[in-house]
């Protein structure tokens, strides 16, 4: 079974087939002693890196969709925190535990309400990147 194997992480995906721009070149010259009077000049040519083209229709669906990812989590972690609820009323014995995860389901919606909310203004905030981008003028006048 000589096969690839591709691996797929939820969050971070490296594009290795990306090419890498070469913007600017520039030189630094260092300067040493030989002793009394004399000097040494060596000089270094380096090449600068740029970055790559911002691609920002696909920052936006990353956002977008990682925006519908807290919302589901948000949603999930609800549901959780009610069926707890509903279990304490149910099994008196082993209210205590049910009440615990309660209050930890709902701290986990909140927590994924807040990063679907932070998505959604990254995405907001790419879509003006790329308008800004493409020469569209924004007149805010407050």
């Amino acid at each position: 079974m000589a096969e690839e194997k591709h691996h797929h992480h939820l969050f971070h995906h490296k594009d290795e087939n990306k090419p890498v721009v070469e913007e600017g070149v520039y030189s630094e010259t260092a300067y040493s002693t030989d002793g009394p009077g004399g000097y040494t000049e060596t000089s270094e040519v380096y090449a600068a890196a740029s970055t790559p083209e911002v691609d920002y229709k696909k920052e936006e669906k990353h956002h977008k969709h990682m925006e519908e990812l807290g919302e589901l989590g948000a949603a999930a972690a609800g549901v959780y925190a009610l069926h707890e609820k509903h279990k304490s009323k149910k099994d008196p014995e082993h209210a205590h535990k049910h009440k615990i995860e309660e209050e930890i389901a709902a701290a986990a919606a909140v927590g994924a309400g807040g990063f679907a909310f932070h998505e959604h203004h990254e995405k907001k905030e790419t879509k003006e990147e790329d308008e800004e981008a493409h020469g569209k003028k924004h007149h805010h006048l407050f």
